[in-house]
């Protein structure tokens, strides 16, 4: 699993014009899967983004109550090291990532974070604001 975590003063995630899910000063986590997670990966992620120290003076979305807004990006499993055409071998496939993206939500909410989502298999418009910018890739 892969996430890409960034501190935000807003972001939202917008599908046909409606917005699905958005957040003031939390973290926007692009959330990426790979054929070798489970259940067990989805928890630590969860706990990991969670108790992630990267918010003003060394705190995280735990110690605050921030929240998060998590996207499914596939994408960050692209491998662009040959040619110009990404392969996307490494991206677990939909029926095995929709579930674990949302054990990770769920995981989340078990721990009391406020958390906003996407919408998996959608077109999104995803905008934000980064606060420092601070930016983190985590790989389990």
């Amino acid at each position: 699993m892969r996430a890409v975590v960034q501190t935000v003063g807003r972001a939202s995630v917008t599908v046909d014009g409606e917005v699905v899910g958005a957040i003031e000063n939390g973290l926007l986590v692009l959330l990426g899967v790979t054929h070798t997670d489970t259940a067990e990966t989805a928890q630590t992620m969860a706990r990991k983004v969670h108790e992630l120290r990267i918010l003003d003076d060394e705190r995280s979305a735990a110690d605050t109550g921030a929240p998060i807004l998590v996207v499914s990006q596939f994408t960050l499993y692209g491998d662009a090291r040959k040619g110009r055409r990404p392969s996307w071998t490494a991206a677990a496939p939909a029926e095995v990532a929709e579930p674990l993206v949302t054990a990770v939500v769920d995981a989340l909410r078990q721990r009391n974070a406020p958390v906003e989502t996407g919408r998996f298999r959608a077109q999104m418009l995803v905008e934000s604001t980064n606060i420092g910018p601070r930016t983190l890739l985590l790989d389990l």
